[in-house]
């Protein structure tokens, strides 16, 4: 049983080199036997017996993990999950993660959810889970292990940049209900927009906040906020850009098949005419976030305050397999205007400011990015 396993997967990985081969050929067949061979030395003299399925699944996991850390294989469990709906039934913590050195990263902790109110932070790495290793684990199985009903707990030890020994959280999963636009009026005369993730509805709630303030005289300038958020849908980053802007490129996205290749540009209509803006962004600003700050600070249309983004600008696609289970796979990159890349570099502020306190939160007396950014717009 275990040969013909290993047989179909060799025929699979044949399938997979096949369109690649030059006059290094022998040698990428040569692999292949040797991965046979491995696998037939694991199934007899390994000390325990291992589940032939799970084995074959973390191959496959360990070929797209290779690539970079965002693209992975989803079992057909794992990918049914993703697609049904469990409001109600499953509970969350409210983090967006990805995976590095084999260990789950946090991307960024979302506001107002268990694990921002437990002080989780963007690039702790996740290294237990309920006391379970996470090395060696694929992105997804970690998910499954942070999965959970709703009022159940969860313990994660996590490692931070800074601190010596590792930190543990006990959370309580909750339903996650993301409000991704709050706005408010600083100082009698600073637009304040906190955005947490960018959703079908973000655009337009951001217009409808921004007109509001246009129709108070005091209003001089705004603040958008992007810190610890994530990303989410490109079409709303390229909106919510063009309403800064008047012209000029926004984002480009390019790809393997130059055909394929993209740029989107900003349409005439500033909605705040010309005002100040300030964007504040960290490490938890990712994907989408860094669009958007990107693309104001290429054009000089927006002071970037804070610290550097987190460098996510890749493009992931969702692809079904006939095993009805589903690879993600990076398939295009992100420009910004001046033709940097985002990748892995994140967008820098113009002016740099870190947290100063082990209590800081966002929009709380603890805010020394907030107050700085207030006193900055104020004179």
């Amino acid at each position: 049983m275990m040969k013909t396993k290993i047989l179909y997967f060799l025929i699979f990985l044949n399938l997979f080199i096949f369109q690649k081969l030059n006059s290094s050929e022998n040698e990428i067949y040569n692999k292949i036997d040797l991965f046979g061979e491995v696998l037939e030395k694991i199934n007899k003299e390994y000390v325990d017996e291992i589940d032939q399925s799970v084995s074959m699944d973390s191959a496959i996991n360990g070929l797209l993990q290779s690539l970079d850390p965002y693209s992975s294989y989803m079992s057909p469990e794992t990918f049914g999950e993703m697609q049904t709906e469990t409001s109600g039934e499953f509970g969350g913590l409210g983090i967006e993660v990805g995976m590095e050195s084999g260990v789950v990263k946090v991307i960024s902790p979302i506001d107002d959810t268990p694990a921002s109110k437990a002080g989780i932070k963007a690039g702790d790495y996740i290294v237990k889970i309920n006391n379970i290793q996470v090395q060696g684990k694929s992105l997804s199985e970690a998910v499954d292990l942070m999965r959970g009903p709703v009022g159940s707990g969860i313990e994660l030890t996590v490692r931070r940049r800074g601190e010596k020994k590792a930190l543990t959280f006990n959370i309580i999963r909750e339903v996650i209900q993301i409000k991704s636009v709050k706005a408010d009026l600083l100082e009698k005369n600073i637009g304040y927009i906190r955005l947490t993730s960018f959703n079908e509805n973000s655009g337009k709630q951001i217009k409808k906040e921004i007109e509001k303030f246009e129709r108070d005289i005091n209003v001089k300038s705004y603040i958008l906020d992007l810190r610890n958020n994530p990303g989410g849908l490109l079409s709303q980053a390229i909106k919510i850009s063009d309403f800064f802007l008047d012209n000029g490129e926004i984002v480009s996205t390019k790809s393997r098949k130059v055909s394929e290749n993209r740029k989107w540009f900003a349409k005439e209509g500033d909605i705040i005419k010309g005002k100040t803006l300030l964007i504040l962004i960290n490490y938890g600003s990712a994907s989408a976030s860094e669009i958007v700050a990107g693309a104001l600070k290429d054009h000089k249309r927006a002071i970037l305050l804070g610290e550097s983004s987190y460098g996510k600008g890749s493009v992931q696609s969702i692809i079904p397999l006939k095993n009805k289970g589903a690879i993600r796979l990076t398939v295009a990159k992100y420009y910004l205007p001046s033709g940097k890349s985002i990748s892995e570099v994140g967008v820098s502020p113009d002016i740099e400011i870190g947290e100063d306190s082990e209590d800081f939160r966002i929009k709380t007396k603890t805010d020394n990015q907030l107050n700085y950014a207030i006193k900055l717009l104020n004179g």
